[in-house]
């Protein structure tokens, strides 16, 4: 029987896992948040030891495909997926959800990276932070702005001097993102370019609001990985 492992804790890796069918599914999950959401089949929780690491973890679990389903995010995970897919020679294809389009009335101000986003913010500002717990030491000098940090484990150290910090899980209703805007007197929203509809409700209550949003562009996959933009066709290529 076919062996997978499907690298990442998205929800389209939870997707994808549970509509595998005739192949032995592994999902492997960073451990990075303290209750995950488990998807089906069998579990890896924690790293590999880089890319050497997991090429030595798929050859003694004899991996037929690799699918790397991580956060668009996760760049140092999916360099290491595409270092170790050459050393072993398994096939990797990347499961990408499309990132968000602008639409009619939305003012995005897009930036290349967090410490960009950072400096893009006016002293004065108050923010919602939507960049991810771990992301929060890049704003901590910002000493002149008001964060709204929203994640789902408490943040470690160092975090912005002005920060409240709302402990959250997605998916987030249009109706829910406009009362934190009216209770925080928001003015900016800094946010990934994530894509999906878990967390798309906050693009159009900052919309309706006429609020500027500071979206930080994905990293580019690495050289010469394919991409899928959906599971179904994830699924195809791991059963074909």
């Amino acid at each position: 029987m076919r062996r997978v492992l499907i690298l990442g804790g998205t929800a389209e890796a939870r997707a994808l896992a549970a509509r595998l069918t005739g192949v032995h599914v592994v999902s492997s999950l960073a451990g990075r948040v303290s209750d995950p959401r488990l998807p089906a089949g069998e579990v890896h929780i924690g790293g590999f030891g880089g890319a050497e690491g997991l090429a030595a973890w798929l050859r003694e679990h004899r991996i037929d495909r690799l699918v790397d389903a991580t956060h668009p995010f996760a760049e140092r995970m999916s360099a290491s997926a595409a270092h170790a897919s050459r050393l072993t020679g398994v096939p990797l294809l990347a499961l990408r959800r499309p990132g968000w389009d602008e639409e009619d009335g939305d003012d995005w101000r897009r930036v290349p990276s967090l410490p960009d986003a950072a400096a893009a913010l006016p002293d004065g500002a108050r923010a919602f932070l939507t960049t991810g717990r771990r992301s929060l030491p890049v704003f901590a000098a910002r000493t002149g702005v008001w964060f709204l940090a929203r994640s789902v484990d408490p943040p470690e150290p160092p975090v912005p001097p002005h920060v409240h910090v709302l402990l959250a899980r997605g998916p987030y209703t249009v109706d829910g993102e406009r009362a934190l805007i009216r209770e925080h007197r928001l003015d900016v929203l800094v946010t990934k370019d994530s894509g999906g509809a878990m967390t798309r409700a906050k693009l159009t209550a900052a919309r309706e609001a006429g609020l500027p949003v500071v979206m930080v562009d994905r990293p580019a996959l690495p050289e010469g990985v394919a991409a899928a933009a959906d599971v179904a066709a994830a699924a195809a290529w791991a059963q074909g």
